[in-house]
């Protein structure tokens, strides 16, 4: 089936072109269950990123959360400090096991949790600090962990958004006491679903790989360390195929260069934005922080014509689209919580963010197509943008 070269997709996943003939290796190899070569030579990759950490690959971001919050050994009735400005997944593991989210607004610049915010809400029943690293730009990491070393508490980094990424210097993911990724096929590298749990504070590594295969010391039974392996805590399946990390290793192997090519995509996005009327708002990158590439976004400074901005570009064959519904204000979110929230920033940009097209491959003239009818909308809807601007933002 060809691709309709008039239409703009949100996304097209990737291909470095290694992934198939990894594929039919792995099959020649014999194994095909998970913690074969490919699976390795990925953690061994992940490990590179940061010294001192161990990587264990999972069969998605939120498979590594899951691990987190059990290796955080989340109870009922314990709190978790996290934006509300995020996936689902981030609240999910720690309520599954019985932890009540604590949801702190964001801030306008970064989109990131509001770091001045999280110790007015530490309790005593307080177990970690959850960041969200979105759109691959790291949050303040040294406030946050001095922070949280002051009342001893985890820091677990959702770096769903930011492999590749750095905070003065140090790869996002491997700066808390544990980190996760996401190779989702939405993210820059990708094996479709899969995942991957930074371990940081080396203290944490055994029991990780016990939960990670199902509870069992089957770890230590492979390294000849025990005579046979038996359960030994709770866990669960956790490990991807091997067809999956073979699709990875592909990735990795073009880390650098998928990196750079979205970079490129990303700047250019930039200079077509340069001197246009600022009916809009645009991600801000701190200075000490190295971003990915993973989106491109825009904030109306009114958003009640966003319906109206998506339609027009949808019906010009282009596919834009927004995101997250606030935790807080979600159905479940409420019910988990019992707590009415005032969140000013968060509400904000869930309501006048739009995510515009990136991915490799994205033509110039496309880019073009998508930033002029951008700006046409925003010509036509001139009134309307330049209601009065929300005084939180200032």
């Amino acid at each position: 089936m060809t691709v309709d070269e008039g239409q703009i997709p949100f996304n097209r996943p990737y291909l470095t072109g290694r992934e198939l003939s990894y594929i039919a290796e792995a099959h020649l190899n014999g194994q095909l269950s998970g913690d074969g070569v490919f699976t390795k030579n990925c953690q061994t990759w992940l490990e590179s990123l940061g010294e001192g950490s161990s990587a264990l690959l999972t069969h998605s971001c939120t498979a590594a959360l899951e691990m987190s919050a059990i290796l955080a050994d989340i109870r009922p009735g314990d709190e978790v400090i996290m934006p509300s400005y995020t996936f689902v997944s981030t609240a999910n593991a720690f309520v599954l096991r019985g932890a009540v989210p604590v949801f702190v607004d964001i801030r306008l610049d970064t989109l990131n949790i509001n770091e001045k915010l999280i110790e007015r809400e530490i309790t005593k029943k307080t177990k970690a600090i959850i960041v969200v690293h979105y759109a691959g730009v790291a949050c303040e990491m040294d406030f946050i962990m001095s922070l949280a070393d002051s009342y001893g508490l985890l820091v677990i980094e959702d770096a769903a958004q930011a492999c590749m990424s750095t905070y003065k210097g140090k790869k996002l993911g491997t700066i808390g006491h544990l980190g996760c990724f996401s190779f989702h096929e939405t993210k820059n590298i990708i094996s479709g679903e899969g995942g991957a749990l930074m371990i940081n504070s080396p203290n944490l590594l055994d029991r990780a790989e016990i939960i990670r295969e199902k509870g069992t010391n089957r770890k230590k039974f492979i390294r000849g360390h025990v005579d046979k392996y038996t359960w030994t805590d709770i866990g669960s399946s956790f490990l991807p195929g091997e067809i999956i990390a073979a699709f990875l290793w592909a990735q990795m192997q073009e880390a650098e260069t998928i990196t750079t090519r979205r970079l490129n995509l990303w700047n250019e996005y930039e200079k077509l934005l340069a001197q246009t009327n600022q009916n809009y708002l645009t991600g801000n990158i701190p200075q000490d922080c190295q971003h990915n590439a993973h989106m491109y976004y825009v904030i109306l400074k009114n958003g009640s014509i966003r319906e109206k901005i998506l339609n027009t570009l949808k019906n010009e064959g282009i596919q834009c689209v927004f995101h997250y519904v606030p935790l807080h204000s979600s159905p479940f979110g409420r019910s988990v919580t019992k707590r009415d929230y005032c969140l000013s920033i968060t509400d904000y940009v869930s309501s006048n963010l739009i995510r515009l097209p990136l991915w490799i491959g994205l033509t110039k003239f496309q880019q073009e197509k998508i930033i002029n009818t951008l700006l046409n909308e925003f010509t036509v809807n001139h009134k309307a943008m330049n209601l009065q601007f929300l005084e939180m933002v200032h």
